[in-house]
């Protein structure tokens, strides 16, 4: 069967499939790989020499297999290479292209001599799609040693490390318009300093009118003692910042100024003032609080007083 593709499109068309596979497996950024990595001038150099002689090989080979036929083998090939094209006939030309496989009645030639209790070996070729493979595996595997060892592009974990950079900054523009879903009960304390200045920065602007700037307490209560109004711990203080104090008494709900999660920061900074003992602070109000598995000392002193309009 004459070749469907003469060897000058054949070649062309390998070198472009492995242009667009360098630029795909490199990441040139905003420039072409061939400016970036003059290398790869050679390696594609190098691959069209390797398939220009992968070519004449076959070509010899075919040459020599002509020699070899009888009168009548040749005149049945170049009947069929004559024959009008058909899509059976392309089939049966690219099955016989990529196995190399003979006809039956040509396995004769193909015997090997030796003979093991009547059976005998063909001396049957590599399949080329086989080799064909096998080329394309060390040509991947020359691309991947040149860009991980020679050019030093990212691996996977370093892509990892990026693409999960890259979404957390994603994710804080997001929550920059995001409704603010905090609430109570998926409330956790922060204890990073970014987040206690941040709380801290909120609490100087609202909240030191009641309760000083050291959480001493002035009009509100002391927020440095062990004693709550309505309850310590994270969840109890940011839920009485949102929601305010007792009915009709004390602190005001904040949640209509302030963002939960910013309610959060300024809980987590109250909760940090805890044993400050600031100069001057209030008496304490209200009951000792302690944490599910915290064992309050037996000599704590009971509170003296509880304020009857504050909250805390």
């Amino acid at each position: 069967m004459k070749k469907l593709f003469p060897i000058y499109v054949r070649i062309p068309v390998f070198f472009t499939l492995f242009f667009l596979a360098m630029e795909f497996f490199i990441d040139s950024g905003d420039r072409p790989a061939f400016v970036k990595y003059p290398i790869l001038i050679l390696v594609l150099l190098m691959f069209l020499l390797v398939l220009i002689a992968i070519e004449l090989v076959l070509n010899a080979t075919d040459r020599v297999i002509d020699t070899l036929l009888t009168e009548e083998q040749r005149k049945a090939k170049e009947i069929e290479e004559n024959l009008p094209f058909t899509e059976t006939q392309f089939y049966k030309g690219l099955m016989r292209k990529l196995t190399r496989s003979r006809k039956v009645e040509e396995e004769g030639e193909l015997l090997l001599h030796h003979n093991y209790d009547g059976i005998q070996e063909l001396d049957n070729v590599l399949p080329p799609w086989w080799v064909y493979l096998f080329y394309a595996t060390i040509a991947f595997s020359f691309i991947y040693l040149v860009r991980f060892h020679v050019l030093g592009h990212d691996n996977q974990k370093a892509e990892f490390d990026k693409e999960m950079a890259e979404a957390k900054i994603q994710v804080e523009e997001y929550k920059k318009t995001a409704p603010d879903l905090m609430d109570k009960e998926k409330v956790t304390l922060l204890t990073d300093a970014e987040s206690i200045n941040a709380g801290k920065a909120i609490f100087q602007t609202n909240c030191i009118a009641c309760h000083k700037a050291d959480g001493g307490g002035a009009i509100g209560p002391n927020l440095t003692d062990k004693n709550w109004i309505n309850g310590g711990g994270i969840k109890n203080v940011f839920n009485t910042i949102m929601e305010g104090g007792r009915a009709g008494k004390g602190m005001i709900a904040w949640k209509d100024q302030i963002k939960p999660t910013e309610i959060q920061k300024v809980a987590s900074y109250v909760l940090s003032l805890q044993g400050t003992n600031p100069a001057g602070a209030k008496e304490p109000e209200g009951e000792i609080w302690a944490e599910e598995g915290v064992v309050t000392p037996k000599d704590t002193k009971a509170p003296t007083a509880v304020d009857t309009t504050q909250t805390k």
